[in-house]
């Protein structure tokens, strides 16, 4: 970032006849340090799956030390969805009337898919419930105003049916090397489109008469996520980026239909 930093200080310098001078460039003022910054914003670089995997590592960690509803309400954005039996639904008035569960819901991210310009990311991943149940989940992330990464749409269920218990862990002899466990998260992120040249629009929707869904285009068009709920009350959820001139498929996922 300090290296971009600079480079983008020393275009700034070429057009600016304040640079010039026998001594050397000047230190940028206030004003150059804002259009800087403005540059840096949609740079390339502003997209880091890193950020996500941390979010979602704070969130799941304070659903276990702040109780699973008080941190659903924390990283809300405000009109933050969840995606229940009947279809998406604005969580804060009902988080409102939850109490926490004596245990709450963990979770790990194994997929982060982001646009461009960093704004926009949806997470999937694997929960556990405390009975343990296991399943998925699939969380879209929004930068705000302060930079802070909020959810605005999240949908998790179970597998059906669930996979058969692991298998009992093998002794460990003297001189082994034990690996209990490997975390490999897949980051995609979006192609930053060329100045002045338009991303070309994503795949068209198909739907049938009977189910409903909704699309949401980044503001940088570099990333489409949506959600459908089809007749029989599966969630379907689809986050596709472009990449190298094409769409690609990041995130699909289908969870089976739940109890009212």
């Amino acid at each position: 970032m300090k290296r971009t930093r600079l480079l983008v200080a020393a275009a700034l310098c070429v057009s600016l006849t304040a640079c010039a001078g026998s001594g050397g460039p000047p230190k940028p003022t206030k004003r150059q340090v804002a259009m800087i910054d403005r540059a840096l914003a949609t740079a390339p670089g502003a997209a880091q799956p890193s950020t996500i995997v941390a979010a979602e590592i704070a969130f799941a960690r304070d659903a276990q030390e702040l109780g699973q509803w008080t941190a659903f309400a924390k990283y809300a954005a405000p009109g933050a969805l969840l995606h229940g039996s009947k279809g998406p639904f604005e969580i804060a008035p009902w988080l409102a009337t939850q109490s926490n569960p004596p245990q709450a819901v963990q979770w790990k991210a194994r997929t982060v898919v982001m646009s461009c310009d960093g704004a926009v990311a949806v997470s999937q991943g694997r929960l556990r419930e405390p009975d343990g149940t296991v399943g998925n989940f699939v969380t879209v992330w929004e930068r705000q105003p302060d930079g802070r990464y909020l959810y605005v749409f999240d949908v998790g269920g179970a597998d059906v049916p669930q996979p058969p218990p692991p298998a009992p862990p093998v002794e460990a002899q003297p001189g082994d090397i034990v690996v209990t466990e490997i975390d490999a998260i897949q980051g995609l992120v979006a192609s930053c489109p060329r100045p002045g040249t338009p991303v070309p629009p994503p795949p068209p929707i198909s739907l049938g008469e009977d189910g409903k869904t909704e699309a949401h285009l980044s503001r940088d068009t570099t990333l489409r996520w949506r959600w459908e709920h089809r007749a029989d009350g599966t969630r379907y959820i689809l986050a596709e980026y472009f990449y190298q001139g094409r769409w690609l498929t990041g995130i699909e996922q289908s969870l089976v239909p739940i109890g009212n």
